[in-house]
């Protein structure tokens, strides 16, 4: 079976026969040689470095109402916010005095609020004009989206959630489409902005069918950067009954991807590393070379909750990269 990977990691492609078996096998040394491929890899493309992106959630207000997310529409026994300008700076000058050159801008869907962000994302490019912006805003118009690029965004990360229109409509209102979703990522990639996307893994009514569907968009699309992680379910949802995707999905996927698409950033997720205590290195050894520690205000955090049992939300930034950075060292792995 190992011969799977070996393919894999030659072609850089599989057979969709050759995907199911990696993601549903019982066979732990084809698992094990899996993630060992995939690590490798990630260490000839990048060495043993893992990039840091800081990561600010700037604020929880969203028009959507999907189904799993715990800042949908219709929760209203979560407290809304708004980062100030002020906020945001603050937090950006902490993670840059600590090291991070890449700051992430991570919010709800609301395009009247993302446009009011462009000489914030200004003010940004001009303060740190080496710095990597990304942004995470959701949908919104093309006008908006080639407004922030002028602004001085260089990235954009927007999750297609599921490559299954049928799935997409189970996850989501009606009204929210997945050709709208794909429609955006091409804006996106037109307007220049280096651009991310990626799944749940485990959301409900997934099947192995809709994750091989996901794998082949992402071949496709070739993506800068990879947004992936269990689905985790949040109280206030209509999935709040839901069982939690499963962590070890999760870390093939993150080997299948590295190998086919070795260059990718691929971050260890906060979700993952809520399903599982040692989720950030367990990524890492499964082909992750990305980590976003969290720079948002600590008073601001338990109210950015997409889903139950956020891992470590009250740490302070510096805190936590003192821990990770010790995490990396039992890896043999530093930033």
């Amino acid at each position: 079976m190992s011969n799977l990977v070996d393919a894999l990691r030659e072609r850089r492609t599989l057979s969709d026969k050759g995907l199911r078996e990696l993601l549903e096998s019982d066979d732990e040394g084809l698992v094990e040689a899996l993630h060992r491929n995939a690590r490798e890899v990630a260490v000839e493309q990048f060495g043993k470095v893992i990039w840091l992106r800081a990561l600010i959630e700037w604020s929880n207000v969203c028009r959507n109402d999907c189904l799993y997310c715990g800042i949908r529409r219709s929760n209203t026994n979560i407290v809304r916010y708004s980062l100030t300008k002020d906020e945001i700076l603050q937090a950006c000058d902490l993670a840059w005095q600590l090291g991070l050159r890449t700051f992430v801008l991570q919010g709800g869907e609301n395009p009247p609020a993302a446009e009011k962000l462009t000489p914030v994302v200004a003010e940004m490019r001009a303060s740190w004009p080496e710095a990597a912006i990304t942004l995470s805003l959701g949908e919104l118009p093309y006008d908006t989206y080639a407004l922030l690029r002028r602004s001085g965004a260089n990235r954009y990360l927007l999750r297609h959630e599921t490559a299954n229109p049928a799935h997409y409509g189970r996850l989501h209102p009606a009204g929210m489409k997945l050709e709208n979703r794909l429609a955006c990522l091409r804006s996106i990639r037109e307007l220049g902005f280096k651009t991310g996307t990626g799944m749940m893994v485990g959301s409900p009514f997934q099947t192995t069918d809709d994750l091989i569907a996901d794998i082949r968009f992402l071949e496709s699309f070739r993506p800068d950067m990879i947004g992936l992680g269990p689905f985790l379910p949040h109280h206030d949802t209509p999935f709040r009954d839901y069982p939690a995707g499963s962590a070890d999905l999760t870390l093939r996927i993150y080997s299948i991807l590295r190998l086919m698409l070795p260059q990718a950033w691929i971050p260890a997720t906060t979700a993952l590393a809520t399903l599982r205590p040692d989720g950030r290195t367990a990524g890492i050894l499964a082909g992750a070379n990305v980590v976003m520690p969290n720079f948002t205000p600590v008073e601001r955090r338990d109210s950015y909750a997409l889903y139950d049992g956020k891992s470590r939300p009250g740490a302070e930034a510096a805190e936590t990269l003192q821990q990770l950075k010790s995490e990396l060292d039992t890896i043999g792995y530093h930033v």
